[in-house]
């Protein structure tokens, strides 16, 4: 691990993730490496923009391929704009509400259409260049979903997971996307995700209360299933346990309490007066119930940047804006994800264990910039 975060904060120092020019083909979050834009929201087939190329994201197959004396990638507006070396007519790839969309040679074809809620975030208290942010972060979001699921990253990881799924439906419910994830949640029997190593996680019991909460009521059957389970980790009045691979007994009852008011059921949990370096990723609610200033350090912000958002948003600590740019998340040299899926992206992302972008990073920048 060690070694990984020494490269990536080598990358952070010479072209900082967020902060790199927006409409350079040759600009790229990692030295080296063309740039890229991803296509595909929601339900609609994932495609990759990079190199004169597009392709499948997920399978790789090349479907078209130009010759490009240079392209501008707007990811603001969802766009990718390339001028060819063959026509002084441009090919146009975009994506809006109803679809991703070609325009080559005079037509304007639709690659792949399926419904989605795609808001400006205009309005007169948000300045251009947050509105701009937030358009990339829920499209960054929305690309996540794949055949109905939430996933961290699509490229790198298979499953989704309770705790980032959590985050992001909070976004889609937000900006009326939450059905695209509906058939999912509805479908959910367990009550951990068992992505760490196959551990039960406690934090899980409060996200899966949550998510339910969202398109069911208190009579699915998840419910009490997670009520059943919370009884083995019951420490008194409050959860405890191991969540990546620690316990945090205040993070994981303050999601229990969150769930079950979601779902308007009865509590009698208790937040422990006890230090817990996860306390301060919980801003929702409970914020006077948290004992010291723990936060995260320099090292963890570079591998984990959601963590170091949720717990600005926490302390009220205002947010640098990034530039606007693609990706605008990622996550590195995270023990359960399977960085080979990046390759398609570039070898150094593989090598440097990055995966971009990442929606628990998104969702927290998108939550606490629509404020």
């Amino acid at each position: 691990m060690a070694r990984t975060l020494l490269f990536l904060a080598l990358i952070l120092t010479t072209l900082p993730c967020p902060q790199f020019a927006a409409d350079s083909a040759t600009t790229s979050m990692i030295p080296g490496e063309p740039a890229f834009f991803l296509f595909g929201c929601g339900p609609r087939q994932k495609l990759m923009y990079r190199g004169g190329e597009l392709l499948d994201a997920r399978t790789g197959e090349v479907l078209k391929r130009w010759s490009v004396a240079s392209a501008a990638i707007r990811p603001a507006e969802l766009t990718v704009t390339l001028t060819l070396t063959t026509s002084n007519q441009p090919v146009v790839i975009s994506e809006d509400a109803e679809g991703v969309w070609l325009e080559e040679n005079g037509r304007r074809a639709s690659v792949s259409a399926a419904p989605v809620t795609l808001p400006d975030f205009i309005d007169g208290k948000r300045d251009a260049t947050t509105a701009a942010l937030l358009r990339i972060l829920h499209h960054e979001i929305l690309l996540n979903v794949v055949d109905g699921k939430p996933l961290p990253n699509f490229m790198v990881y298979r499953t989704p997971w309770y705790r980032d799924a959590a985050m992001m439906a909070m976004v889609l419910a937000r900006t009326g996307n939450v059905d695209l994830i509906k058939e999912w949640i509805l479908g959910l029997r367990e009550p951990f995700d068992r992505n760490n190593a196959g551990q039960r996680e406690p934090d899980n019991l409060g996200q899966a209360l949550y998510l339910v909460s969202l398109v069911a009521d208190a009579k699915h059957p998840l419910v009490a299933a997670v009520l059943k389970e919370a009884e083995s980790f019951r420490a008194g009045d409050h959860l405890t346990g191991n969540s990546d691979f620690a316990p945090h007994p205040v993070y994981q009852t303050k999601w229990m309490k969150f769930g079950l008011r979601a779902l308007g059921l009865p509590d009698a949990w208790k937040i422990p007066l006890v230090e817990d370096s996860y306390s301060p990723l919980f801003w929702m609610d409970y914020r006077d119930h948290h004992v010291g200033t723990a936060g995260f350090v320099s090292q963890g912000r570079q591998a984990y940047p959601y963590l170091g958002w949720a717990s600005d948003h926490f302390y009220g600590k205002k947010p640098t804006l990034p530039a606007v740019a693609f990706p605008l998340s990622w996550e590195a040299d995270a023990s359960q994800a399977d960085y080979r899926g990046m390759s398609l992206v570039g070898a150094n992302y593989v090598s440097a264990r990055l995966c971009a972008p990442h929606t628990w990073h998104a969702a927290e920048m998108f939550l606490y910039l629509s404020e």
